[in-house]
């Protein structure tokens, strides 16, 4: 992208022009100026809120996304659907391919589906998710979604990034289980036993509401909804259940807590990746000496590189 056409696309993207969604999205996954173009985008965001779904494989996500997505679409909503998949260890790129998935709304005008892959990255989540969100919202999607890869400890990110958190769970999988073992109570603002037409769903409901007895009372209890994009029960009342919490959020004010939270740990990452690159180039610098290579303390040399990095940052501010 020349620096002259980047007007041009912001333009088209404020238009909601679905190619240029894509382009921009794709030049700042590429970190292709990412801080000009984001720097547009940011005055623009901040209004949509993001709901956020995340279970195991083989929950039905995909399929409860599309049937959600229907109800968003008969309210006349823009729906814009982020889906993390783990990435091709050859490509980088997402392997599952949501919009394949997805191809109910793949030539939808009111629906735009973007798979990401992780690119190594733990979490559930790409580095580059929340700035896709944003260029989504820019664009006039006002109902954006996120799926995110599987579920466990290291999934507490999506809280960060996401208002609604929706975790679904399978009847018969050993998913109540799994609730207790990865943490998920915490995280989950609605529960959903998905493919609620196999036996079972009954049993789950009663065991996740059981453990949210032994959690303690909080001020959002979670609502657990049993659905079957099969025969399309329960989704009514998910969707319900999805405006009652948001409603809650605003009402409560929570939705600025978790704004704020979720601005420090965006500052935290930004702050953590440039850290990350500084103490690369330092170390290729440093790799061959034999300071380096007599140095048996990685102790001592991680505060010789720190005050190194402290030093340059000093000299650079210095002659600005």
């Amino acid at each position: 992208m020349r620096i002259d056409d980047l007007e041009s696309w912001l333009e088209r993207l404020w238009n909601g022009d679905k190619r240029a969604t894509a382009k921009l999205i794709s030049q700042v996954e590429d970190n292709q100026r990412r801080i000009d173009i984001m720097s547009q985008i940011l005055p623009r965001t901040g209004q949509r809120m993001v709901i956020g779904i995340t279970g195991p494989p083989g929950a039905g996500k995909s399929s409860l996304i599309e049937a959600i997505t229907q109800l968003y679409r008969d309210q006349k909503d823009k729906v814009g659907i982020v889906a993390v998949d783990p990435s091709s260890p050859y490509s980088g790129g997402a392997i599952l391919g949501d919009r394949i998935r997805m191809q109910s709304h793949g030539t939808d005008p009111g629906v735009f589906i973007r798979s990401m892959g992780t690119r190594g990255h733990l979490g559930g989540v790409a580095r580059s998710t929340i700035d896709v969100l944003r260029i989504l919202e820019a664009a006039g999607y006002q109902r954006l979604i996120l799926e995110t890869v599987g579920v466990g400890q290291s999934e507490l990110e999506i809280m960060e990034l996401a208002d609604t958190v929706i975790v679904v769970l399978n009847p018969g999988a050993g998913d109540g289980i799994q609730a207790i073992k990865a943490g998920i109570m915490e995280i989950a603002d609605i529960f959903v036993v998905n493919k609620a037409d196999l036996p079972g769903a009954e049993r789950l409901k009663n065991d996740i509401q059981m453990m949210l007895d032994l959690n303690g009372e909080k001020s959002w209890r979670a609502p657990v909804v049993l659905t079957s994009v099969i025969d399309q029960r329960g989704l009514t009342e998910l969707h319900n259940q999805i405006t009652a919490h948001q409603n809650f959020l605003i009402e409560s004010g929570k939705n600025l807590e978790r704004q704020k939270k979720a601005f420090r740990q965006e500052v935290w990452s930004h702050w953590e990746e440039i850290t990350r690159q500084t103490f690369e180039t330092t170390w290729a610098n440093w790799i061959n000496t034999r300071d380096v290579l007599e140095q048996k303390n990685p102790y001592q040399l991680a505060e010789k590189i720190w005050t190194t990095i402290l030093s340059l940052e000093s000299k650079n501010h210095s002659s600005r």
